[in-house]
């Protein structure tokens, strides 16, 4: 079965694009449009992760997430907000949450940061894919092997976690920071060196076919496209 979000966003426009979204990443969501609904929902179903607005009517976000915490101490919680002062992140955390996205903010980070609070709390779900083909390379991340033909390449775990990101936004831009928190755990100058170094690795396992490029887009991250033949 599919992963169920409780999601609990008052502004309902917003509320029905992020449901849609997820449903479409195969994400089973249900919408409550403030903290009290929310809680009725929550005693009546099992969820795999909450995603909550802070700033709602008849109960907040931190409201619901502290009564949540005490019903429930394991279900991953994720704040949707426009709030972005350091007390409130605080806060946030001190009541137990996984994760904090401030608005406005891309589906495309949104589904990263989903997909890496259900993996560390092993609650996925959803079968990721571990195969890929970028050109003439075929490219398994499960056993990390990079195959062009007879030729085959045995890549470090962090080449293989790199890579496999890219191919999942292939022709796409990779945020680096999203990346980093995903595969390192904290975005910092160190691990941005780092990461540079493994894509200076990948371009050069992947160089006998010409088409594929993985291309620096200064101040955001990187891109795997495959040119048209």
């Amino acid at each position: 079965m599919n992963p169920r979000v409780l999601l609990v966003e008052d502004d309902r426009n917003l509320g029905l694009i992020v449901q849609e979204h997820l449903q479409l990443n195969g994400y089973e969501t249900e919408l409550c449009e403030n903290g009290e609904t929310a809680l009725m929902a929550f005693g009546h179903g099992r969820f795999a992760l909450c995603l909550v607005d802070i700033m709602m009517p008849r109960m907040d976000g931190f409201a619901f997430a502290r009564e949540v915490r005490r019903r429930d101490k394991t279900v991953p919680l994720i704040f949707l907000t426009a709030k972005s002062l350091k007390e409130d992140k605080i806060e946030g955390f001190r009541i137990g949450c996984d994760d904090y996205i401030t608005k406005p903010f891309s589906v495309e980070e949104l589904l990263l940061r989903i997909q890496a609070v259900l993996r560390r709390s092993g609650a996925g779900g959803l079968t990721e894919r571990t195969s890929f083909t970028i050109g003439a390379y075929s490219f398994d991340s499960v056993t990390r092997t990079l195959r062009n033909g007879q030729q085959e390449r045995r890549l470090t775990s962090r080449e293989a976690e790199v890579l496999r990101l890219l191919c999942l936004h292939q022709n796409k831009t990779l945020d680096r920071s999203l990346a980093l928190r995903e595969i390192w755990g904290e975005d910092s100058y160190f691990n941005a060196r780092s990461m540079d170094v493994f894509v200076s690795r990948l371009r050069k396992y992947l160089k006998d076919d010409p088409r594929i490029e993985i291309s620096s887009v200064h101040g955001v991250g990187f891109r795997l496209t495959l040119a048209d033949d």
